[in-house]
């Protein structure tokens, strides 16, 4: 029983702008179920969001206003872009919505640790992020509902929360990825570079190249991308501006000695 007082007393005091029950129109379980699943929790931004003084007002229904988060942003800056890695660092249950601090706030942003890469040479990892973008700032938002809060989940609050957070915590390169032309995504897939790509679906295809050679051809600037060294398999992949325009393979042998295949690229 001492457990249990002390749990609800810990919830409770991690509470910020907490209505009274009677105002809620939840029960005390439901506010804590609600504490529980979206204190802490980790998302990914769906839509740029600024840096706000004022609280962001997102509507149940999914609506927002797209100019003024727009123009906010530009007056004050990200605080978070599509794709970037954000946490909700306070929560706050008011009579008609629920108030999300995201990464600290206005003032916040990334601890100095989230900041440090480590690795060898030009290879390095940003050790508190892994393969998501930490956001450079903090905000906070509201889900706004029409009169009062109604029962819900903290699911069913996720959901809500969609059209600007994902809880599915899906990386930048990952929703980067959902969106290319299907012939792109299968050549990724496959490891393959195609006409039509551009750089980054290269790299995502391809990883770095071990050399890169440009020249002038026929007033056209254009840009070799290649990959392994002979003897073995070795792939030029040509660029003219931002897109490939011819892709070919070749085999290189010295006395018979053929290379390791290309490792598949991560």
């Amino acid at each position: 029983m001492r457990l249990v007082r002390r749990v609800v007393i810990l919830l409770t005091a991690g509470l910020t702008g907490v209505a009274s029950a009677a105002d809620l129109k939840l029960s005390r379980q439901e506010r804590y179920e609600l504490i529980r699943g979206l204190s802490a929790e980790f998302a990914t931004a769906a839509v740029p969001l600024p840096r706000s003084k004022q609280t962001l007002l997102l509507s149940s229904d999914g609506a927002y206003d797209k100019n003024l988060w727009d123009r906010i942003g530009r007056e004050s800056g990200p605080a978070a872009r599509v794709g970037d890695l954000v946490q909700v660092t306070k929560l706050g249950l008011e009579s008609d919505r629920i108030v999300l601090q995201l990464n600290g706030g206005a003032k916040g942003g990334p601890k100095w640790y989230e900041r440090i890469e480590v690795g060898t040479g030009t290879r390095t990892t940003p050790i508190g992020g892994g393969s998501y973008r930490t956001a450079p700032g903090g905000t906070t938002l509201a889900l706004v509902f029409r009169e009062r809060i109604t029962p819900l989940t903290s699911a069913e609050v996720k959901k809500l929360l969609a059209p600007v957070l994902d809880f599915n915590r899906r990386s930048a390169t990952e929703q980067y990825f959902e969106k290319l032309p299907e012939p792109i995504k299968q050549a990724i897939k496959e490891k393959k570079a195609t006409d039509g790509m551009d750089r980054e679906q290269v790299l995502l295809a391809l990883g770095k190249p071990n050399r890169k050679v440009r020249e002038t051809v026929a007033d056209a600037e254009v840009e070799d991308w290649i990959y392994g060294t002979p003897p073995g398999r070795v792939v030029f992949v040509t660029f003219e501006g931002d897109k490939v325009v011819r892709v070919k393979e070749a085999y290189a042998g010295l006395g018979g000695v053929v290379a390791e295949p290309l490792p598949t690229p991560r």
